[in-house]
């Protein structure tokens, strides 16, 4: 396989970048209408729109914020069209998380609403990066060089961690573990704080293993997003690792 990998339309060449987002939210929006039919909503259909509403502006925001800080060399140049083209999907958790919950305040709703998301989300994620792994470098979520089995060359001629890769393999343990703990006891919206909590988890990490641009403390713009999302949930992070008396 030559990254990045394109298709041949009409004798010009596209990349499937944009064919799989446009999959991974069609094939999201159709997984969540079919999994909430399977359960009982105590939010209005009405304010399920308005707060998916706030999710999509957040995380259009988001995403857009979180990535031109990836490169804070770049702020001094930065243009319109360079910020509506950059969007990383942490940026866009974390804003459509803040759209939600300003939402819901606008609104007067107080139960949680994330639980039904978290496997359309997953499902979407992980379509999405596969747009992203065949665009090899020319997509910013490539690794360093490396000596690792799984290191790739994405088209540079180096070898190189497939951190889009990893994300794939990781979304497929996150669904594992999702339909395990499908029938356990949970509060309602422990089961997409859980989710966050495990995602930024890898993002934090795997973030160490890209060539990354540090913000401050030598920690990029995805790290610090990583450490709010623990922050903001760290009454749930203790609850779920204090034993059980």
């Amino acid at each position: 396989m030559t990254f990045p990998v394109q298709f041949t339309f009409f004798g010009e060449s596209y990349h499937w970048h944009y064919i799989f987002e446009l999959l991974a939210f069609f094939i999201g929006v159709r997984l969540y209408y079919f999994l909430k039919k399977g359960i009982k909503d105590p939010i209005s259909d009405e304010n399920r729109l308005w707060i998916m509403l706030g999710a999509m502006i957040g995380a259009l925001i988001g995403s857009r914020v979180v990535a031109v800080l990836e490169t804070p060399e770049s702020l001094s140049v930065l243009t319109f069209s360079t910020l509506y083209q950059s969007k990383t999907i942490a940026g866009g958790l974390l804003g459509g998380l803040f759209g939600v919950e300003l939402i819901k305040k606008l609104i007067g709703v107080k139960a949680a609403s994330g639980d039904v998301y978290v496997i359309p989300i997953i499902v979407a994620l992980f379509i999405g990066r596969i747009g992203c792994f065949l665009m090899g470098i020319e997509e910013p979520v490539y690794g360093v060089e490396t000596s690792f089995f799984m290191g790739m060359d994405l088209g540079d001629g180096l070898k190189r961690h497939s951190v889009v890769l990893y994300e794939m393999i990781y979304m497929v343990l996150l669904m594992g573990l999702f339909i395990f703990i499908r029938k356990k006891e949970m509060l309602n919206g422990d089961r997409f704080k859980l989710f966050m909590v495990l995602y930024f988890l890898f993002r934090f990490l795997t973030e160490f293993i890209k060539p990354y641009h540090p913000i401050f403390l030598n920690l990029s713009s995805i790290h610090w997003s990583a450490l709010f999302i623990f922050l903001y949930y760290y009454k749930f992070i203790i609850r779920m690792i204090k034993p059980k008396p």
